[in-house]
C-alpha cells in the first residue's frame, strides 16, 4: 500500500504531504482546490505521460513522490531491484520509494528505489501496484487479456487446475506441430543433407582412420627419416654398455662388475660396503637390460626401410585430406563422423517420424479440444455468476437498469488459454445494445461500473491500491450512501483512495484528507496579480464533522449541519457491516 504521497508544485499545490494508510482514504475540498492533482500525481508515479502545463506557475518543475510498504515477495519489489533500485526492510515488510519530476520545459525523470530509472519501469510497477479509475484514466479491465484473467481468477481453483493441464498439453502439441511442419517443409533440404552426409561418411570409412593415428604416423615418419642417425647412436650406446670386441677401453658392464668384485672382497668387514655392492649388482642388471633393448632397437631399424616410409607418407596424405575437409585432427574427424551418423539416421527416418508425429498431433489436438470445452463451460458458468453479482451492485449504485454482460465466445482457434474470447460489455438499460466498457457511458457511470466490478473481484483478484476520481459524479442521496458503503467494502481487502465531493461517501473514510485553496491578492486587492495555492490536511474527528457540514450545507459552523454530519459518520460505522 501507499504509506505517504508527497506533491510539490503540481497544479495549485505548492507542497503537500498526504499521510495514507490501510482502508479507505478520501480527499475532499472545494471545486478548484486541487483535489484532482492527487490523482494526477498518482498517474505520474504510474508512468503516465507528463504535461508541462501541470507544473505550477512560476515553478521550475513539479514532483510526486510515494513511499510504499509491500510484501517482500511482491513482484514489484523484484522488478525494482532489477532496475537498480533499493528496497529496504521496514515494519515487517519492504519499503519502496517511487518518484517522478516534470520540468516546466516538459522533460521528465523517474526514480525507483532512490535510483534513476526509465519512465517505462514506473509503468511496469504500476500495473501490479495501483489501479486508477478516473474521468480520463485507463481502465484496468478494458483489455481482453485483463478481462480473461479476471474471469479466470473469479472462477476459482477448479478452472485453474483444468487450465494448467490444458496449457501443459498445449505446449506439447505446439512443439510436436512445429517439428512436423519442419519435417514436411524442409524435406528436400533434409534429403540433400542426407546425401551429403552419406558421401562424407563413405569417404571416411574408406580411409578407416584410427584414434590419434595422425600423430602416431607423424612420429614414425620422423623416426624413419632419421634412421641412420638413430642406428649409429644406438650402436654407440650399446658398445659403451657392453663391448662385443676386446679393446683398450673397458665398457660400462665390465667397469661396474670390477667395482662390485672389489667391494665383495671386503663387504664382510663393513655393512655399508655390502650395501654398495648390492646396488652395483642392480645397476649391472639394469645396464644389461638396456643393452638388450638397444640391440633389439637396432634390429628393428634394419627391418624398416624406405618402403615403410613411403607407406606412411601415403597414409598421412589420406588422413590430411580428411582433416582438411572435416575437422582439425583425426580424433575430431572421428567425433564428427559419429555425430553425422546419428544425424543421418534421423534424416533417413523422416517418413516414419512424420507418420508418428502426425498421429501424435492429431491425438493431442483432440484432447485439447475436449479440455478447451471444459474450460469454456467453467468460464461461461463463472461469467453468468460474475455478471449477476456486478449487476446487483450496479442497482445499488444508482444504475438500476444497467447490466454487465460477459460474453464467452468459444469459436476461436486453439490458443494457450483455450478457445475463448472474453468480452466485458455494459448494457445501460433493457433494450439497448451492450457495448464494450469505456464506450457509451459517462466518466462517472464508468467509474461506478468499475467500482462494482472491483468490489466483486477484490477477494480473488486484488491489487494493493485503488484510486477513484469522481466515482460519485451525477448521484446523490441513497445512491451516494451505497457508493460509500461499497468503497468501504472494497477497502476491507485493499487500500482505497477516493476523490469525492459527496459527504455520504466521505463519511465512510478511515482517513479524511482536506484540500484547501488560498488566494493571495496583489496590492490592488485583485486576485489576478497574486497567485493561488493549496494546502493538504489530515483531519481529526472534530475537523471531519466540520468538513462534512461544509459539504452538506456550505456552513461548517451550523449546528444542524454538524448534527447531520455526525449522523452520517455514525451511520457509516454500521452500514459496511450490513453488506
Amino acid at each position: 500500500m501507499i504509506e505517504e504521497l508527497r506533491i510539490r508544485d503540481l497544479g495549485v499545490i505548492t507542497d503537500a504531504t498526504l499521510p495514507l494508510g490501510p482502508g479507505l482514504s478520501v480527499v475532499t475540498g472545494e471545486t478548484g482546490a486541487g483535489k484532482t492533482m492527487v490523482v494526477t500525481a498518482v498517474g505520474l508515479l504510474l508512468g503516465a505521460r507528463s504535461d508541462a502545463g501541470a507544473v505550477r506557475s512560476g515553478a521550475k518543475s513539479a514532483s510526486a513522490e510515494a513511499r510504499l510498504l509491500l510484501d517482500p515477495a511482491h513482484a514489484a519489489v523484484e522488478r525494482a531491484v532489477e532496475a537498480g533500485g533499493d528496497a529496504e526492510e521496514y515494519d515487517g515488510g519492504t519499503q519502496l520509494l517511487l518518484a517522478r519530476t516534470v520540468g516546466a520545459d516538459g522533460r521528465s525523470r523517474a526514480f525507483v528505489g532512490g535510483r534513476s530509472a526509465p519512465v517505462g519501469v514506473l509503468a511496469e510497477l504500476g500495473e501490479s501496484l495501483v489501479v486508477v479509475h478516473g474521468q480520463s484514466d485507463q481502465i484496468r479491465l478494458k483489455g481482453a487479456v485483463a478481462q480473461r484473467h479476471a474471469l479466470d481468477r473469479f472462477a476459482g481453483a477448479g478452472l485453474a487446475a483444468t487450465l494448467a493441464e490444458y496449457q501443459e498439453l498445449y505446449s506439447h502439441w505446439k512443439s510436436s506441430q512445429a517439428e512436423l511442419d519442419t519435417l514436411r517443409g524442409e524435406a528436400r533440404e533434409r534429403l540433400r543433407e542426407a546425401e551429403s552426409l552419406a558421401v562424407a561418411l563413405n569417404e571416411i570409412d574408406d580411409v578407416d582412420p584410427q584414434p590419434a593415428e595422425d600423430e602416431s604416423l607423424k612420429a614414425e615418419a620422423v623416426k624413419l627419416a632419421n634412421v641412420e642417425e638413430l642406428r649409429i647412436a644406438a650402436a654407440a650406446a650399446h658398445e659403451a654398455l657392453i663391448s662385443e670386441e676386446f679393446g683398450e677401453t673397458a665398457d660400462a658392464t665390465t667397469l661396474i662388475d670390477s667395482a662390485k668384485r672389489a667391494l665383495d672382497q671386503v663387504s664382510e668387514h663393513d655393512e655399508a660396503l655390502a650395501g654398495a655392492a648390492a646396488r652395483l649388482a642392480e645397476i649391472g642388471f639394469l645396464i644389461n637390460d638396456i643393452a638388450g633393448e638397444l640391440s633389439s632397437y637396432q634390429a628393428s631399424l634394419d627391418s624398416e626401410g624406405p618402403e615403410r616410409l613411403s607407406e606412411i607418407e601415403e597414409r598421412r596424405a589420406a588422413l590430411a585430406k580428411l582433416i582438411r575437409k572435416y575437422a582439425p585432427s583425426i580424433d575430431e574427424v572421428l567425433e564428427w563422423a559419429a555425430a553425422s551418423r546419428t544425424r543421418l539416421d534421423e534424416l533417413q527416418d523422416d517418413s516414419s517420424r512424420i507418420e508418428a508425429l502426425d498421429a501424435e498431433v492429431t491425438a493431442a489436438e483432440s484432447s485439447l479440444r475436449k479440455q478447451a470445452a471444459r474450460i469454456s463451460k467453467s468460464r461461461s458458468k463463472a461469467a453468468k455468476e460474475l455478471s449477476g453479482r456486478v449487476s446487483a451492485e450496479l442497482t445499488a449504485l444508482a444504475m438500476a437498469d444497467a447490466t454487465l454482460v460477459i460474453e464467452v465466445d468459444s469459436q476461436g482457434p486453439l490458443g494457450p488459454h483455450g478457445v475463448d474470447d472474453i468480452s466485458f460489455l455494459l448494457q445501460p438499460h433493457s433494450g439497448a445494445p451492450a457495448r464494450p466498457l469505456g464506450k457509451g457511458a459517462s466518466g462517472g457511470e464508468l467509474s461506478r461500473v468499475m467500482l462494482a466490478i472491483e468490489v466483486v473481484l477484490a477477494a480473488v483478484d486484488p491489487v494493493p491500491t485503488f484510486v477513484f476520481d469522481e466515482v460519485d459524479a451525477g448521484v446523490g442521496g441513497r445512491a451516494a450512501v451505497e457508493i460509500g458503503r461499497r468503497l468501504a467494502m472494497l477497502a476491507r481487502h485493499v487500500q482505497v483512495l477516493v476523490v469525492t465531493h459527496l459527504p455520504q461517501v466521505a463519511a465512510f473514510a478511515d482517513q479524511h484528507i482536506r484540500v484547501t485553496k488560498t488566494s493571495v491578492r496583489g496590492s490592488d486587492g485583485k486576485t489576478a496579480t497574486g497567485f493561488t495555492s493549496s494546502d493538504v490536511q489530515l483531519l481529526d474527528d472534530e475537523e471531519r464533522v466540520k468538513e462534512l457540514a461544509r459539504m452538506l450545507a456550505g456552513q461548517e459552523d451550523s449546528e444542524s449541519a454538524r448534527a447531520h454530519a455526525q449522523e452520517l459518520l455514525d451511520d457509516a460505522k454500521l452500514l459496511p457491516q450490513q453488506a
